[in-house]
């Protein structure tokens, strides 16, 4: 699985701009069952995304579309993630 760290590198008056088409853009992720959690930051810096394993490519195509990532309002890191511990609520995201 997929940890994305959303940072926001421009004043949050525009990034509000394009707020709604980023949550339509997660929304059709879910749909298709690649995202599996997301939210944002506190203090409101950025946003975090839980995405299923998949090939990176992949995941970077995705995140590519992001209205945010097309009109330069924030930048993405991503770490490929491995969880081989979780609660039992989430045990279907351990690695065997």
């Amino acid at each position: 699985m997929y940890i994305i760290d959303l940072n926001y590198v421009c004043d949050l008056n525009k990034v509000n701009q394009y707020t709604e088409a980023h949550r339509a853009h997660l929304d059709r992720q879910y749909a298709l069952g690649v995202f599996l959690a997301s939210g944002g930051k506190v203090p409101r810096t950025g946003g975090v995304i839980l995405a299923k394993a998949m090939p990176r490519e992949t995941l970077e195509q995705i995140i590519a579309n992001d209205p945010y990532i097309q009109e330069g309002v924030a930048d993405y890191v991503i770490t490929d993630f491995s969880p081989t511990k979780t609660s039992p609520e989430l045990a279907f995201l351990q690695l065997n």
